[in-house]
């Protein structure tokens, strides 16, 4: 069967607020900012040993295995912050004493949840970070302790422990988040209305100009998993005007599309998604598609690539 194929594109503060720890403890509550870095300066001496750490072991959980318990052994400083929705946080812990043997974890709940450890018996997603018992090929580490986690569809609250490791109890550390993402979404999107391209033997090419497109601030749909073109984390890759294109991709054939923007410093970015012949859907009302591919600058580089 035939399928039409649709491409595009050129495209802190530790405030008052807190929650209780084991009923009667206040944690801080650490604010962000969209597409921003913040810092916050601490002291393991802040926090105190957790005895029972089963619950990182636990299936539901998943945040670190037992045998690597001795590297919680020491005091857990805890703060909680809210990752938004269409973001990504990247949390950082960086001890004063290079020599000092720093951990870190963040798991990531619901809004309501006030569940701290040893008590915490589920979680979305936890993530932590230690020294390493080994090296790893290609990899290295310092004294710093680093994790990620993200939101695609709504905002969670996300709980961050920093922890000494062989039962050090005492040490200066910041802790550094960066937030890409997470700004409010405007609903308001241009009119873009999509030209029809006729593929004419092996190669066809056809030129354009970012500026005969629209806006499209709701990026939702490409997020969706009946989409699943490009993740909310990086939206801002796609912020700038869309040109909308449609062309048919024949049965028993293979479709290469390549933009190739004329000012080689300019940053453009790139998709194609596959639908039925009689789809008129457009972006961002597209509900689903057969396939959608994209391509868009790296945040970092790949080995072997360019």
């Amino acid at each position: 069967m035939k399928t039409s194929i649709l491409y595009v594109f050129f495209c802190l503060l530790i405030t008052n607020n807190a929650f209780a720890q084991n009923g009667n403890k206040q944690i801080p509550v650490l604010k962000v900012k969209a597409n921003s870095t913040v810092y916050y300066l601490g002291n393991l001496s802040d926090g105190e040993q957790i005895s029972d750490l089963s619950w990182a072991a636990n299936s539901s959980i998943a945040c670190f295995p037992a045998t690597q318990n001795q590297k919680f052994s020491g005091n857990h400083v805890l703060y909680s912050t809210m990752i938004p929705k269409r973001s990504e946080m990247f949390i950082k812990v960086i001890p004063k004493n290079k020599k000092q043997n720093f951990s870190l974890y963040a798991y990531q709940v619901g809004l309501t949840n006030e569940q701290l450890p040893p008590n915490l018996s589920s979680c979305i997603t936890c993530e932590a970070d230690y020294k390493w018992d080994r090296t790893w090929k290609g990899k290295t580490q310092d004294h710093t302790r680093k994790v990620r986690l993200n939101a695609i569809n709504r905002s969670y609250k996300i709980v961050i422990g920093v922890v000494g490791a062989e039962g050090l109890t005492e040490g200066d550390f910041t802790i550094e988040i960066k937030l890409n993402g997470g700004g409010e979404v405007s609903k308001i999107t241009t009119e873009i209305q999509a030209v029809n391209i006729e593929t004419k033997g092996e190669i066809t090419t056809t030129s354009g100009n970012l500026k005969t497109g629209g806006l499209m601030n709701d990026l939702s749909w490409a997020a969706n998993s009946s989409v699943a073109c490009f993740p909310a984390t990086q939206n801002r890759k796609f912020s700038g005007k869309h040109v909308l294109y449609t062309t048919v991709i024949p049965k028993y054939s293979e479709m290469f599309i390549k933009v190739i923007p004329k000012n080689k410093k300019q940053n453009f970015s790139l998709y194609a998604y596959q639908v039925g012949l009689t789809n008129e859907q457009l972006p961002p009302n597209l509900n689903s598609c057969i396939t959608c591919e994209a391509d868009y600058k790296w945040d970092r580089k790949w080995k072997g690539k360019t």
